[in-house]
């Protein structure tokens, strides 16, 4: 593994551990040449999965493979100020990861990724399926926000 302070490929592991859910190995290096430390982790990644982005007017517009760290960075951002565990932000991003990785498919549009985002978050925490939503879905008014919140809170009476 290559250190991210001086890129000396010469690093050694010095504490390995499994994540509190399990599904992944957090490794703590250290750097032979600066000496710095640094954690990584190691995930099992079950097929190569692609992901179909839709162009603004629906047709297919370009395709790029499937990439953990950008979902992860969106929910957290949906997810940001709001009292939620980061760990049910991993068992979330996990969750989906899983779903697409096994479906047996190789490639999967960004709009069912985008719905399984807004199924799980809708579940965790009502403001950040908004925030969310506000974004996948393109709002442009305020009155976009009104509508979306106010199906939000009917279901919640529900």
């Amino acid at each position: 593994m290559r250190c991210p302070f001086c890129a000396n490929d010469d690093t050694q592991v010095k504490d390995s551990r499994p994540t509190e859910d399990a599904t992944a190995i957090r490794r703590r290096r250290q750097c032979g040449s600066c000496g710095a430390r640094f954690t990584t982790f190691e995930r099992v990644q079950l097929r190569e999965v692609t992901i179909v982005k839709a162009g603004p007017d629906g047709s297919e517009a370009r395709r790029e493979a499937f990439d953990r760290s950008k979902l992860e960075r969106s929910v957290a951002l949906a997810c940001r100020k709001r009292d939620v565990a980061q760990e049910r932000v991993d068992q979330l991003v996990s969750g989906i990861q899983r779903q697409v990785e096994t479906a047996g498919e190789a490639e999967v549009p960004s709009a069912r990724i985008g719905e399984m985002v807004m199924e799980g978050l809708k579940q965790i925490d009502s403001v950040a399926y908004i925030r969310f939503a506000s974004v996948y879905r393109d709002f442009s008014e305020a009155r976009d926000f009104e509508e979306f919140a106010s199906t939000v809170a009917d279901a919640a009476k529900d």
